[in-house]
C-alpha cells in the first residue's frame, strides 16, 4: 500500500461561520440549534450538551448538513483540549444546526479524498496538538482556517483503502451511537412508568425531600492537576456536566452506587450508576434513606420539581425543602423491581460504550500511520 505526504491546505477549505445576533438566543428551545465550541468533545466527535437555541433571521446559507464536517476554532480550557477538533453534524429530531462563528466548516477541494478520512484524521492526538501548539490568546486559545490547513501528514494514495480506515473507526461510533440511543429509551422508559404511577396512584403523605435522603460524604477531593484525559474512573465536575476528566486514584472513588449528583450552584441533575470520583466543589451526593424507596423513583420526582430557584440559591438548603410525593410502600417496591432491572442494564451500556471508545482510540493513531493493515 503506496502513502503519500499531504498538505490539507491541498485537500480542503474551512469557512467561517456567521455572527449570529446576541439578542435572539434562547434558552428555551426553537427549530434552530446554535453550535458553540462547547458541542465538542474532548477526542472530537458531537457533545450534545448545554444545547444553544436561536430564533431570530439569518442568512440560510449558514444552515448546516446532516454529516457536515466542522472544526472549533475557540477553547475556553487552559490545556486548549477540544481546539481544532471536528465534529460530525448529527440528525437531531428534525431540528436545524446553524453554522456560528469560531466554528469552520471543512469542505473538499477534490473528488480523489476521502472525506470520512479527513474527519478520523483531525480526531488524532497529533493533529489536535499541532493545532493548540500554535494557538493564540493566554486565557482563550484560538486558531483559524490558515493554521489548521498548515498541517502536513501521510495518507494511503488510494481512495478505497481511506474509506476502509474510516468504515472500521466509524463502525465503533455507530455502536456507541446506537447504544446511547438505547439508554436513552430506558431512560424514557422507567420515566413514563414514573408518570403512570403519579397519574394514577393515590399519594403518601407529602414530605421534603429531606425526610428521605442521607447526603454522601466526600472520601477524597481530587486536584484539577490530577484530572486526566482518560483513566479508570470519570470524574464528576459539575462545571462540564459532571463529567469533567478521568482519574485512577481509587481512594477517592464512591463505591456505593447508585447516587444522585447535582451541581451546588447549577439545576443539573444526574443518575450515577456507574464507579466514579468525586473531585470538584460545588456538587452534592445524596442516595434515599429508605433502601425501600428507588432512587430512580426519587430521580425523576427531582426532575420533574419546578428547580428554577434553585440556580440562584447558591446552597443545598432550598433543595431539600422540596416537597416529594411517594406512592404507597407496594407500587414503589414493584416500580423498584422493574427501574431497577432498567438503570443496570443502562448501566451495562454505558460500559460497553467506555469499551468501545478505548479499541477506538487505541486502533486511530495505529489505522492513520499504517501500523494495522486493511
Amino acid at each position: 500500500m503506496k502513502w503519500k505526504e499531504h498538505s490539507l491546505d491541498d485537500l480542503i477549505h474551512i469557512k467561517h461561520g456567521y455572527a449570529f445576533k446576541g439578542e435572539f438566543f434562547s434558552e428555551e428551545p426553537t427549530d434552530d440549534i446554535l453550535l458553540t465550541p462547547g458541542n465538542f468533545a474532548i477526542g472530537g466527535g458531537f457533545k450534545a450538551q448545554k444545547l444553544k437555541y436561536y430564533n431570530g433571521d439569518f442568512p440560510a446559507d449558514y444552515i448546516l448538513d446532516e454529516n457536515d464536517i466542522i472544526v472549533t476554532m475557540t477553547d475556553l480550557s487552559k490545556e486548549a483540549d477540544t481546539l481544532g477538533f471536528s465534529a460530525k453534524v448529527p440528525a437531531w429530531f428534525g431540528k436545524r444546526f446553524l453554522h456560528n462563528q469560531r466554528i469552520g466548516l471543512v469542505k473538499l477541494k477534490t473528488d480523489d479524498f476521502d472525506q470520512d478520512y479527513l474527519y478520523w484524521l483531525m480526531r488524532t492526538l497529533s493533529y489536535q496538538r499541532f493545532v493548540a501548539n500554535g494557538a493564540s490568546g493566554a486565557t482563550v486559545k484560538h486558531t483559524s482556517p490558515t493554521k489548521i490547513c498548515q498541517y502536513k501528514f501521510t495518507a494511503p494514495e488510494d481512495k478505497i483503502t481511506q474509506r476502509k480506515i474510516a468504515s472500521i473507526l466509524s463502525a465503533y461510533d455507530d455502536l456507541i451511537e446506537n447504544n446511547n440511543k438505547r439508554i436513552t429509551l430506558l431512560e424514557q422508559k422507567a420515566f413514563l412508568r414514573y408518570k403512570q404511577i403519579v397519574r394514577d396512584e393515590k399519594m403518601e403523605e407529602q414530605n421534603k425531600l429531606e425526610d428521605f435522603i442521607q447526603t454522601v460524604k466526600r472520601k477524597s477531593k481530587i486536584l484539577k492537576s490530577n484530572y486526566k484525559e482518560k483513566g479508570e474512573f470519570p470524574i464528576i465536575d459539575q462545571s462540564t456536566d459532571f463529567i469533567g476528566g478521568y482519574t485512577n486514584e481509587k481512594e477517592a472513588v464512591y463505591e456505593d452506587f447508585p447516587i444522585i449528583v447535582f451541581g451546588d450552584h447549577t439545576r443539573i441533575l444526574k443518575y450515577i450508576t456507574f464507579p466514579f470520583a468525586c473531585g470538584a466543589d460545588g456538587t452534592q451526593l445524596v442516595k434515599p434513606e429508605n433502601p425501600n424507596i428507588s432512587i430512580s423513583y426519587l430521580y425523576f420526582e427531582l426532575i420533574s420539581c419546578n428547580l428554577s430557584n434553585y440556580h440562584y440559591a447558591r446552597h443545598f438548603k432550598f433543595l431539600k425543602e422540596q416537597i416529594i410525593k411517594l406512592p404507597n410502600e407496594k407500587v414503589m417496591l414493584e416500580y423498584k423491581e422493574e427501574t431497577d432491572n432498567i438503570f443496570n442494564l443502562m448501566h451495562l451500556l454505558r460500559l460497553k460504550n467506555t469499551k468501545l471508545r478505548e479499541a477506538r482510540d487505541i486502533l486511530l493513531p495505529r489505522l492513520m500511520n499504517g501500523e494495522i493493515e486493511v
